[in-house]
């Protein structure tokens, strides 16, 4: 008995290390991030680090209407966790499933590409940024100094995912769509890993570098975080009803997850959506320009 007792302590140990190994590992290593947790899920906002991105006290209103949809039954078969229907700005139906609730933060992947381009129509209006034509290098200088053809790519040609740069999505751990997913650094990989492969504004490819190169240059336009500048130009004046957050690269660098990443109540998703609808205004009033 005493020796099944010293081996299972020893396995504990072991297990413990083991443990202790992989989370040091995943807050230090993109590569061993993308073994450790493997493919994306909806759990991941519970792995990456956040920053807070807080709601102010005036809540856009969704009165509820009815309707008489049923819809159950195919939407809990698909895993869908939250299902919400607007119709003249009223919610007719709201149904949430597998696990999902009305309180539940979801993760938003690439929707968040969404609210980027809508910030960066909002820093355009406010005069932050020039336009669509600034060249990107205006201000991410190091990229031309690394190559000078970044020089021609502006702020359009990332938006249309039409940069020119280089991006491999084959799923391996040292792969281009890895790199932008799991990286602790996704400052350093943008401004240091990106080749120019061909003339921008030539052909559409799907590259989560566009993204990346976004978010740094509303950083830099901006003097602020990106989630901090969501909050107080977007998020706060769509009249969001709870905090929401966006997953970092790390804690030590602090970089926001330009790809994917926005965690939020599907309600305040929908509202987002209806903003959309509206053509840039909430009930608030103009969040952004009608014409973006």
């Amino acid at each position: 008995m005493r020796r099944v007792g010293l081996v299972l302590l020893a396995l504990a140990a072991l297990a413990g290390a083991l443990y202790g190994s992989a989370h040091l590992l995943t807050g230090s290593s993109g590569l061993a991030r993308a073994v450790v947790w493997g493919e994306s899920d909806i759990e991941d906002r519970h792995r990456f680090p956040t920053r807070e991105i807080r709601a102010g006290e005036d809540t856009w209103p969704l009165p509820r209407g009815s309707a008489g949809i049923r819809l159950e039954e195919f939407l809990e078969e698909r895993s869908t966790r939250a299902f919400i229907v607007l119709h003249r700005g009223r919610i007719v139906y709201e149904r949430y499933f597998n696990g999902g609730s009305r309180d539940e933060l979801e993760t938003s992947f690439s929707v968040a590409k969404s609210f980027l381009s809508t910030l960066i129509g909002i820093a355009i209006d406010e005069g932050a940024i020039s336009g669509l034509d600034e060249p990107i290098t205006r201000r991410l200088p190091e990229l031309r100094e690394r190559d000078p053809r970044f020089a021609r790519i502006r702020i359009r040609d990332l938006l249309s995912m039409s940069s020119g740069i280089r991006y491999e999505e084959d799923g391996m751990p040292w792969s281009d769509d890895t790199v932008t997913y799991y990286g602790t650094d996704l400052r350093e990989e943008a401004l240091g890993d990106t080749e120019v492969e061909r003339a921008p504004g030539m052909g559409w490819h799907y590259n989560n570098f566009n993204p990346l190169l976004l978010g740094l240059i509303l950083e830099r336009a901006t003097r602020m975080r990106v989630a901090r500048y969501m909050e107080t130009q977007l998020w706060r004046p769509i009249g969001a009803e709870a905090d929401a957050s966006r997953s970092l690269d790390s804690e030590d660098s602090g970089f926001e997850k330009m790809e994917s990443g926005i965690n939020a109540r599907a309600r305040d998703f929908a509202r987002f959506g209806l903003l959309m609808l509206r053509q840039g205004r909430a009930e608030s009033g103009r969040v952004v320009k009608r014409g973006w």
